[in-house]
């Protein structure tokens, strides 16, 4: 072979070398951007197809690519973008209460003041201080936030994002829900974009934006872990809500502030975290925590229909644990449906003729699976209006009709 002819091949397979070289190197780098699932080819793939909750992406979909090249997203700051359209919005709640602590009988007595000397033995004051969140709801100065932020608190301070400072008026609160309105005298305030909280699944982004720690305007991300949690799971039994769980990090002081969505819509208002956890944060759906502040902003109080009865899902493991135990006070008959094992003196379900032992089994025409079920169904009621339950009572099935009473609520400090 001529020189010649070995130049010309040697120089074509450089050639080859060098395309196949940059290739590969643009085809790693797409690689990586698909693991942040920012990946685009030619073909049908895109980030909406992912993800039809996340935000869109303004490259056309039949835009020319060259060879399936990937190409990158235009909107891959969305988190920059929902934080800049919702962060004007969030407000910190600094709220203050007095405290009186009453001295000791015992500390009154002579033989104990000759030890204290002339030292005051009246009741003794302090102020309590606590920061919390929340986010404006309407442009007139409506302000949403956990009733645990104001909670007996004498003054209530509002502080915008642009550090303009206003004292708030509590509009109403309601501890069961954990829900609370303030009011400020201000026009034409930024307001929040308020999303659907019905529609979320496991997976979608979540965004939480609130002080943690007297940090403002922080901003952490994450997912949306799961949905409809129950108050028992979140550890709090007293409360009336299904959670929304999220990794997104929520510390105290987060508590009262928004989470987001990828488009920068308030699903949910952040309320919770069990101690000793990390990435179990807790927040109530918007829609939730929207129908109670309607009511307190109305009424200035919340009607929660109860039953009072405290009972547990039935499940074939209790069923054998109770029919085996020699010391059991009640033995099932079935292995489904929601036994009742505590019914509250002078409630709506004694007045009923409702039984410890008791098993429900229906209720308003559905078939009872689960202890959640009956709440959701007495949440959804009307106080004073009729519910009726199909009970299993020691094999015998019996029909009871029940009016749901107002829950009484009891003071959180």
């Amino acid at each position: 072979m001529k020189k010649s002819d070995q130049d010309h091949q040697r120089g074509h397979f450089s050639g080859t070398q060098v395309l196949l070289y940059l290739l590969l190197v643009v085809v790693g780098a797409g690689a990586a951007f698909m693991g942040d699932r920012w990946l685009r080819t030619n073909g049908p793939l895109s980030l909406n197809s992912l993800d039809p909750r996340s935000p869109s992406v303004t490259t056309p979909d039949d835009a020319p690519l060259p060879g399936g090249v990937l190409s990158l997203p235009v909107n891959s700051n969305f988190i920059v973008e929902a934080v800049e359209k919702v962060g004007p919005a969030v407000v910190r709640i600094d709220a203050a209460r007095t405290v009186t602590q009453d001295i000791p009988d015992a500390f009154r007595d002579p033989f104990f003041r000759r030890f204290f000397g002339q030292a005051p033995m009246e009741p003794q004051q302090r102020v309590e201080r606590g920061t919390g969140s929340g986010f404006i709801i309407s442009d007139d100065g409506q302000i949403l936030t956990n009733a645990h932020v104001i909670n007996g608190a004498d003054t209530v301070s509002v502080v915008l994002r642009d550090g303009r400072s206003f004292e708030g008026t509590v509009l109403g609160e309601d501890p069961i829900s954990d829900v609370a309105v303030v009011k400020i005298e201000a026009t034409a305030l930024p307001k929040a974009t308020l999303g659907n909280s019905e529609q979320l699944q496991p997976g979608e982004w979540a965004i939480a934006i609130g002080n943690p720690l007297g940090l403002d305007n922080s901003v952490t991300a994450g997912i949306v872990s799961a949905t409809g949690r129950s108050s028992r799971d979140v550890g709090v039994p007293d409360k009336r809500v299904g959670f929304i769980q999220t990794d997104a990090a929520i510390n105290p002081g987060n508590s009262g502030g928004p989470l987001l969505n990828a488009r920068g819509e308030v699903i949910g208002m952040n309320t919770a975290i069990i101690s000793g956890a990390q990435g179990l944060g807790f927040a109530i759906p918007i829609q939730t925590a929207q129908a109670i502040a309607q009511q307190l902003i109305t009424t200035g109080k919340v009607q929660h229909p109860f039953l009072g009865i405290e009972m547990v899902t039935i499940t074939p493991e209790l069923q054998q644990e109770l029919n085996t135990d020699p010391n059991s006070p009640m033995q099932l008959s079935v292995d489904k449906g929601v036994l009742i094992v505590r019914v509250s003196p002078n409630s709506p379900a004694e007045r009923a003729g409702l039984r410890e032992g008791d098993v429900i089994q229906r209720m308003e025409n559905q078939a009872i699976a689960q202890s959640d079920m009956v709440q959701q169904i007495v949440q959804g009621s009307q106080v004073g209006n009729s519910l009726e339950l199909q009970i299993n009572r020691d094999g015998q099935i019996l029909n009871i009709t029940v009016e749901p009473g107002e829950m009484p609520v009891k003071p959180s400090f």
